[in-house]
């Protein structure tokens, strides 16, 4: 299944300054029975953003109005926990197309550069100055560069680099996951199938 191609992205954000959100945290146990990647954003935070009775907490960020975009700051140490790979559907599903954090756990790493999701690790003193500058004024707006590997507050021009794996960058860039990578390589696949006997 193809994803969104990720180039640049200029977007507003939405602040989570949390440290060490879970994959529970991020979509509970109770609702991984579905099998297709649909229908997981809304229950993304599910028991952080209702209450009992499913109506909203107004004090949780994703139901503050003041707050949107493609992209989710949130505190370090971000997905950690169990592997489930429906904690990057969920963010996927809801919306969001990157996320910065000053510590990413690797299988929520992996399992978000699997599907679309570009995850920016910057430094601690960069993810602050971005929290400072959303809430100072929450039409912020941040662009993450791709191909040059760069995240940039656009009012003050500040940037900073991110690592990312090179098949992962390239699979995002053209809006690939493992399958669609191998699809691509299919004419060269072949062509090298002749050359071997049978």
């Amino acid at each position: 299944m193809a994803y969104d191609k990720f180039t640049v992205l200029r977007s507003t954000a939405v602040p989570m300054p949390i440290e060490n959100v879970d994959t529970d945290q991020i979509i509970p146990a109770r609702f991984l029975k579905a099998t297709e990647r649909k229908g997981f954003g809304d229950n993304l935070f599910r028991d952080w953003r209702y209450n009992n009775d499913d109506t909203p907490k107004s004090d949780f960020v994703l139901n503050n109005p003041t707050y949107s975009g493609k992209i989710l700051v949130g505190g370090k140490n971000f997905g950690s926990g169990s592997s489930r790979e429906h904690a990057a559907w969920a963010i996927y599903d809801y919306g969001f197309r990157c996320v910065v954090s000053s510590f990413f756990a690797d299988i929520f790493r992996g399992n978000a550069l699997n599907i679309g999701i570009l995850p920016v690790q910057v430094s601690s003193e960069f993810l602050e100055k971005i929290f400072a500058a959303i809430e100072a004024d929450p039409n912020t707006e941040l662009e993450v560069n791709l191909p040059e590997q760069t995240i940039t507050l656009l009012a003050t021009g500040e940037s900073e680099s991110f690592n990312i794996n090179g098949y992962k960058k390239n699979n995002l860039i053209n809006g690939y996951d493992d399958i669609d990578y191998l699809l691509s390589m299919k004419n060269e696949i072949e062509a090298f199938a002749d050359t071997r006997p049978f």
